[in-house]
C-alpha cells in the first residue's frame, strides 16, 4: 500500500487542491513535499529516499518535468498530471505510465492510486518505460502549410492564416482569416494529429479552431461553452461539457 507521495506542481492552487484530494481519498498517505520546478525537484529527489509515488505536472515554470529523469534515477511509480495534450497522452499509454487530465477528479485519482498499490504489491514499480516515453516526446514537427490545387497549378496556404477548419456533409474546408475558404483533402481526424495543439483545438466533430480566431467564450446550456470568432461572428461553435475544461486550459496556457 502507498504510504507517502511527493508532488511536483508549479501552480500553488493546483498543488493545494491535489493535496486536499489525496488526503480525502487516502487519509493515511503522507505528503512528503511539494516542489514547483525542474531544478528544485531534482534537488529534492537527490537528497531524499525515493517516495512510494510521485505526482508530477508535465509543464513546469522552468521546463518540462521529463527533464528531471535525465538527472535523477526514479524507480517509483509516477502519475503525470497534464492539461490536454493528445501527443503526450498517447505516449503515456504506449509506455504504461499513468496520467490524469486536469482538473483532477476524485474518482480518477482513487483509481490511479489503487493501480499504484497493485504495482507495489506485485513488486512491479518499474513497469513503465521512462526512456521510451522520453523518446516519443521529442519535439514534433507540425504541419505549417497546405499545398492546394489552383487553376493549372498549385498554391501554398500557411496554417497560421487559417481561422478554423470545418467539416459538413463530407466536405472539409479551411476558413482563412481574410475571409476566403479553401477545400482540403484531409479529414478533421487527420488534421487533429498534424496541427500544433497549442494553436489549434478540436472543439467538436465539425470544427478545429485557431486560438487567434477566438474572440469570446460564453457559458451555454448544460455546462457547454459557445465560441465567438473574430472574423466570423455568425458561426456558432459549441463545446461539450466534457471538453469545456480542456478548452479553458488550452486558452489559459
Amino acid at each position: 500500500m502507498l504510504k507517502n507521495v511527493f508532488i511536483v506542481e508549479d501552480e500553488k492552487p493546483n498543488a493545494d487542491r491535489l493535496k486536499r484530494i489525496i488526503l480525502k481519498v487516502r487519509p493515511d498517505i503522507q505528503i512528503l513535499g511539494v516542489e514547483d520546478s525542474v531544478v528544485s525537484s531534482i534537488s529534492w529527489l537527490s537528497r531524499h529516499e525515493a517516495p512510494d509515488l510521485i505526482m508530477m505536472d508535465v509543464r513546469l515554470a522552468d521546463g518540462l518535468s521529463f527533464e528531471i529523469f535525465k538527472h535523477v534515477n526514479i524507480s517509483c511509480p509516477v502519475i503525470f498530471t497534464t492539461a490536454y495534450d493528445e501527443y503526450a497522452v498517447k505516449a503515456f499509454k504506449h509506455n504504461g505510465v499513468d496520467y490524469l487530465l486536469k482538473p483532477i477528479e476524485e474518482d480518477e485519482l482513487r483509481e490511479a492510486l489503487n493501480k499504484c498499490d497493485s504495482m507495489l504489491v506485485n513488486n512491479n514499480e518499474t513497469a513503465f518505460s521512462i526512456e521510451g516515453l522520453l523518446n516519443q516526446l521529442q519535439p514534433k514537427n507540425y504541419r505549417s502549410r497546405f499545398l492546394l490545387p489552383y487553376r493549372d497549378g498549385y498554391k501554398s496556404i500557411l496554417t497560421e492564416h487559417i481561422a478554423y477548419f470545418h467539416s459538413e456533409l463530407g466536405v472539409n474546408r479551411a476558413q482563412l482569416f481574410d475571409g476566403n475558404s479553401e477545400s482540403i483533402p484531409q479529414t478533421l481526424e487527420e488534421l487533429e494529429k498534424q496541427l500544433d495543439p497549442k494553436i489549434f483545438f478540436r472543439a467538436n466533430r465539425q470544427f478545429i479552431v485557431n486560438i487567434q480566431a477566438v474572440a469570446h467564450i460564453h457559458n451555454y446550456f448544460n455546462g457547454k461553452l459557445k465560441l465567438d470568432l473574430h472574423q466570423n461572428p455568425e458561426t456558432e461553435i459549441l463545446v461539450s461539457r466534457e471538453k469545456a475544461p480542456l478548452l479553458k486550459s488550452w486558452m489559459d496556457y
